[in-house]
């Protein structure tokens, strides 16, 4: 099977990274999951989303972690994340410290071709 790269060249990256209270690790990912899986979240139905969120905890600090995705448009990530920290105001968001629940943006300006995917496949 060929390899595929995290992210394509011309969308931009969302990233979170932020800490959570000691003792409610458990608690807040459960709380994330049940949100983000929810039918409530209005992420997965955006036109501008390309790949998925995935949560990453580290494995030097287990009370920090970060959370990812691929976007098309920011501007539109933006508007999204504005309706969640105002009118849904997801429950594990209370497990953050500082309460600050905000992603860095960047841009993908490097993405293996395919066709070198391919040959390292081969």
């Amino acid at each position: 099977m060929a390899q595929e790269p995290l992210a394509t060249k011309g969308n931009y990256l969302h990233i979170y990274d932020f800490t959570i209270n000691p003792g409610s690790e458990a608690e807040f990912i459960r709380e994330f999951e049940d949100f983000d899986y929810s039918d409530g979240n209005p992420m997965h139905k955006s036109w501008a989303q390309v790949k998925d969120g995935v949560l990453l905890r580290d494995e030097e600090n287990p009370l920090r972690f970060y959370l990812i995705a691929e976007w098309k448009d920011i501007e539109e990530h933006a508007k999204i994340r504005k309706i969640l920290a105002e009118e849904l105001k997801p429950s594990f968001i209370r497990h953050i410290v500082g309460g600050k629940f905000v992603p860095r943006y960047a841009k993908v300006v490097s993405s293996t071709p395919d066709e070198i995917l391919a040959k390292a496949a081969s």
